[in-house]
């Protein structure tokens, strides 16, 4: 005797269910998220997921110097009263949305894969602004109204055009990117004794723009690889990778449009996770809808943004102002 299984045309499947199952959602949310994050890749970053707490203390040592060894005579000891650098993990951002049964009915099933896009955009847009927006303290500047200089002598951050005047942010001496500008800022890193791998350059779309006009950029040998245009990284100059992002710092100076470029070093600033990217779907019946939340809690610091003379040295960033 056959025996035929039961089933029922009608049935609850993971497909009909898909919009109370987070999992779906938070996948696609991760990987949106994870292909939007441009600065956040590049430099530190650390993972503090699941411990508790609101700080976490980073050690900053001394860098030491080497003694001349005399004949008979003891070591010179080396005794330095070590530092530390103190991130707080106080940035909460989410992202929510309430789809009521009338449009999960009848909406198409791309509506969702908007959302999700859409949510790992946002928040991966917020965690780089957060990361971009440390470059503009870079080499002792100001965030507020005069941020990167209160006046044309003062050197915090340079203008695009030869790296070496300072900008000015009360008069928006903004200049185009030049390829001056850009081995001048590496000299920068070089005599501050930063590490030549792990470095970076971020820039906005008018300076992609710039150096797309710059022969020596496009040559094959000076790209150094076969493929120019990659996801993220569009290239590399002198040794290092150049990235491109719209969210580039924007608003500084009077005008309002100016943007900044920043060249630094992968341990500049870092980034502590404590949730990363999750998801969470709940059906609120007094509304007759589906709450769709996404969110992730973390902190970013500068580690070595010092200015000023002596202390420029540990300075392993800085910022290039350019036009929009």
């Amino acid at each position: 005797m056959t025996v035929t299984a039961f089933s029922p045309a009608n049935s609850v499947t993971t497909t009909t269910a898909e919009k109370f199952i987070p999992e779906i959602w938070s996948d696609e949310i991760i990987a949106a998220y994870k292909k939007n994050l441009v600065l956040a890749n590049i430099v530190m970053k650390m993972n503090f997921k699941g411990k508790k707490g609101d700080t976490i203390h980073i050690p900053s040592p001394t860098r030491g110097s080497a003694s001349a060894k005399a004949t008979t005579v003891a070591v010179t000891l080396i005794a330095a009263t070590e530092t530390e650098v103190q991130v707080s993990i106080n940035k909460h951002y989410e992202y929510s949305r309430m789809i009521e049964d009338i449009v999960e009915a009848q909406a198409l099933n791309t509506l969702r894969n908007f959302y999700t896009s859409d949510a790992g955009y946002a928040l991966a847009k917020q965690v780089d602004t957060d990361l971009i927006q440390l470059g503009r303290a870079f080499n002792g500047a100001t965030v507020g109204t005069d941020d990167y200089a209160t006046a044309a002598s003062t050197t915090k951050a340079f203008i695009g055009s030869n790296g070496t005047t300072a900008y000015n942010s009360s008069t928006s001496n903004a200049a185009a990117l030049t390829d001056a500008a850009i081995r001048r800022t590496i000299q920068r890193l070089d005599d501050n004794d930063t590490p030549m791998d792990n470095r970076f350059f971020l820039i906005p779309p008018s300076s992609r723009n710039t150096l797309m006009g710059l022969a020596r950029y496009t040559e094959q040998a000076f790209i150094g690889n076969g493929t120019a245009i990659r996801t993220g990284e569009i290239g590399n100059l002198y040794g290092i990778p150049v990235f491109t992002s719209s969210n580039a710092d924007t608003g500084a100076g009077t005008s309002g449009t100016d943007r900044i470029c920043l060249m630094g070093h992968k341990d500049s600033m870092v980034l502590v996770e404590q949730v990363g990217i999750r998801s969470q779907v709940q059906y609120k019946q007094e509304y007759l809808a589906t709450l769709f939340t996404s969110d992730t809690l973390y902190g970013v610091k500068a580690i070595r943004s010092a200015a000023s003379s002596g202390a420029a040295l540990s300075s392993s960033a800085y910022a290039l102002a350019v036009p929009a």
